[in-house]
């Protein structure tokens, strides 16, 4: 589990995350939508623990920037940031030997590579993969060690259609496993099967909340809802 209390972010003047609240439970996929620049990243950079923020955010009870934190959390970006001179083998020794992880956990990384269609390319430096090739490699070193929070920020961009098939069924599989999850997206058709809860951004606040068919104005779906308030920003619903 992870709460995220009364954040603010500000760069200069500009505020791009208002006072925004909110948890994710364990064995919980949340999703955020939002058009572009409603302040999706800038809030799961808070969390990660990449910017300076006002408020508090707490990964599985700790502070999110201590060591205890990190270890409970993995962080997809939205733009991959591979080694240049690493191999896409080297990138998951590298992050094993990080965590101290064993033997078990490296065939877990092996499978991920298949299951992410890697493996014929493991010997590849990660400057030589394409962009989809990379963004693949993101999501299994930020897996590998089995988070208990996971946060992807736009993680389709860029992915093949068995990536995405791949992706969304490790999506079911950590939501199995207890993990508390997190999807950025503006994509809406991309998460339409399994979200729990969803937060619709405008402006760097929350302008909606839907969970999953319990409760609420269940005669609009959430894309109906979404562009409601994306097409009249002023409006909350």
């Amino acid at each position: 589990m992870f709460t995220v209390d009364h954040v603010t972010k500000r760069y200069g003047k500009v505020t791009a995350n208002d006072d925004i609240s909110f948890s994710v439970r364990d064995g919980e996929i949340a999703v955020l939508l939002g058009p572009n620049g409603a302040g999706k990243s800038t809030i799961i950079k808070c969390i990660a623990g990449l910017l300076r923020f006002e408020g508090d955010i707490t990964v599985c009870g700790f502070p999110n920037k201590s060591i205890e934190a990190k270890r409970a959390l993995g962080y997809i970006p939205e733009m991959p940031a591979v080694y240049d001179l690493l191999t896409v083998e080297e990138h998951l020794e590298f992050i094993a030997r990080a965590y101290g992880l064993g033997a078990e956990d490296r065939e877990y990384g092996r499978s991920l590579m298949e299951r992410f269609e890697l493996l014929d390319k493991k010997d590849k430096l990660g400057k030589e993969l394409s962009k989809g090739m990379q963004q693949k490699l993101s999501i299994c070193c930020a897996i590998l060690h089995r988070p208990r929070v996971a946060i992807f920020d736009e993680p389709m961009v860029g992915l093949d259609p068995h990536a995405i098939k791949a992706l969304k069924e490790l999506f079911a599989e950590l939501k199995a496993g207890g993990a508390s999850v997190l999807i950025s997206t503006h994509m809406l058709d991309s998460v339409e099967d399994y979200w729990d809860v969803a937060h619709i951004m405008v402006g760097g606040s929350f302008a909606a909340t839907r969970r999953n068919g319990r409760g609420g104005d269940e005669s609009r779906s959430l894309e109906e809802l979404f562009f409601q308030i994306t097409e009249r920003p002023g409006e909350r619903v």
